[in-house]
């Protein structure tokens, strides 16, 4: 009997017989600490913070790593661990919260500090252990607290301290539990890297072994015998995660995938020539492109409301994909660009944190009702391995590096009533913005940049004539994880030169902005 996708056992589970798990208490940098371990070629997964000890001992870790967290340790209700797991012989790294919990499991005091402690910070090494070989004695580190240890028994032993925080990092005197105050993962502890390193190498004797060309190997393997003679239906978008998708299983199957490109009209410039030329010159798939422009615009027809156009986009799109995969014979599967974070997020990881549950529109994105049976060969990759796998599988930089577009397309771009003359305005000015700033060669160093068309109008002159055009907004971001994200600060000239260009040569637009703000307190898209 077939298995369905969640009774698949993990590809990069079964080549990670070196497997560090990370538990989740609620840290906004936990998959970040589980992509820090992954770039040391060690496998590495995120569980919930009170996994069971037998279950641990099951999974058989090489290491452990407790994240931090929003709560305080003392706080009626915080989250907390199966205690017994420090006693499980298995190396325990607990970082922030993490280092708390441990400390007050062996009976150490942790206080609440005077202030909140955040940012950057000069830290001493004052003790010599192998979680901080090589790295230098007064070193920076990144602190993010406003509690801390204030006391512990005779069990451990401080390792290191800043101006404010006298226990930084601490050992126990004889079982490999470590704690650090600090946050090693984020970039801006610059050492951070090598005292993970330490903790996987020497500490909890990792070798280094897991890597993206086996991922790819074995699942192309598990892909052919999963699926047989049978088809598999994949949706492209033009995006990375469903062209590495595709790519994959290409590989895997040859003929008998077919891919659905449903053309809503919401598309980026050249984008669907761009996928037609590559699904169907290069990799010789049976490309199914169905024509649906004029449908999704008569759904859209006067809605403004960005929750309204979502769902009537996503109606609409399984429509089309349904009617249009009636047409394939002998379609059993249906492959979907599902990621490590979506499972995640979505609660869908069998031992993963399922109390930070939230709807993704990857997992489970198309209904049952469909009949397929899923494959998701992407579900353990982060976003940076799945771009690694698509240069390694042949996919050009073009594709692999595309900065992220939203599932509604430009429906969300362009606010207030979606019409066939706006898109067209809002198409063209995001083609001058990420051409622009392809050109200057900011384009990989920048995370995501576009166009925003406004709902708004405003007076201009333009010769001799006064003008009431349209403004238009150019969002650019810096981040890591899309979690948090910076503007970019791209230079001044080159943001002269955009806005010169879209108001010279797009018509209708007499206004251009550049929209300053973080995520938090605002999101990358605007809506």
């Amino acid at each position: 009997m077939t298995m369905t996708a969640s009774e698949i056992p993990a590809v990069a589970r079964r080549t990670a017989a070196e497997r560090v798990l990370v538990l989740d208490f609620g840290s906004q940098y936990a998959q970040l600490i589980a992509r820090r371990v992954r770039e040391q070629n060690v496998y590495c997964e995120i569980v919930r913070h009170n996994i069971s000890a037998d279950r641990l001992r099951e999974l058989a870790p090489l290491g452990i790593i407790l994240s931090g967290g929003p709560a305080s340790v003392y706080e009626e209700g915080a989250p907390q661990c199966d205690a017994e797991l420090f006693q499980l012989g298995i190396p325990v790294l607990g970082i922030c919260y993490g280092m708390q919990l441990a400390c007050q499991a062996f009976g150490g005091q942790v206080d609440n500090t005077p202030s909140r402690e955040y940012g950057r910070a000069e830290c001493n090494i004052t003790g010599t252990d192998d979680l901080f070989a090589d790295v230098n004695s007064a070193t920076q580190v990144w602190m993010s607290h406003g509690d801390q240890v204030a006391g512990f028994a005779d069990e451990f032993i401080p390792l290191a301290s800043t101006g404010t925080c006298p226990f930084a990092a601490i050992r126990h005197r004889d079982l490999p539990i470590y704690g650090l105050q600090f946050h090693p993962e984020v970039t801006h502890t610059p050492e951070g890297g090598k005292v993970l390193g330490n903790f996987l190498k020497i500490i909890c004797g990792a070798h280094g072994t897991w890597k993206l060309g086996d991922f790819a190997a074995e699942t192309i393997a598990q892909i052919r015998e999963q699926v047989g003679d049978n088809r598999v239906i994949c949706g492209l978008s033009g995006g990375v995660d469903s062209s590495v998708v595709a790519a994959l299983l290409a590989e895997a199957i040859g003929p008998q995938l077919s891919c659905i490109l449903v053309d809503n009209g919401l598309l980026r410039q050249d984008e669907e020539a761009s996928v037609i030329r590559e699904f169907s010159d290069h990799f010789k798939t049976d490309l199914h492109v169905v024509k649906a422009e004029e449908k999704f615009l008569d759904a859209l027809a006067g809605i403004t409301d960005p929750q309204e156009k979502r769902r009537r986009i996503g109606h609409t799109f399984i429509e089309c994909f349904a009617d249009e995969a009636q047409k394939i014979e002998g379609a059993k599967y249906l492959a979907q660009g599902t990621l490590y974070p979506d499972v995640i997020e979505s609660g869908a990881a069998p031992d993963g944190p399922a109390d930070t549950i939230k709807l993704h529109h990857n997992v489970g994105g198309l209904p049952e009702e469909l009949g397929f049976e899923l494959i998701e060969p992407l579900r353990d990759l982060f976003k940076d391995e799945v771009r690694r796998l698509g240069l390694q599988l042949g996919l050009p930089e073009e594709i692999v590096w595309r900065h992220p577009f939203p599932g509604p397309g430009l429906a969300v771009r362009c606010l207030g009533e979606v019409t066939e003359s706006r898109l067209e305005t809002l198409r063209a000015a995001d083609a001058i913005v990420v051409g622009e700033i392809k050109a200057a060669g900011l384009y990989r160093e920048t995370s995501q940049a576009f166009a925003v068309l406004l709902p708004v109008q405003s007076v201009g002159v333009m010769g001799d004539s006064r003008t009431y055009d349209d403004a238009l907004a150019v969002r650019c971001v810096n981040t890591d994880d899309f979690m948090t994200a910076d503007w970019s600060h791209l230079p001044y000239e080159l943001l002269a030169k955009i806005s010169t260009r879209i108001i010279n040569e797009v018509k209708g637009v007499n206004r251009v902005v550049y929209d300053i703000s973080s995520k938090p307190p605002a999101t990358i898209e605007w809506e």
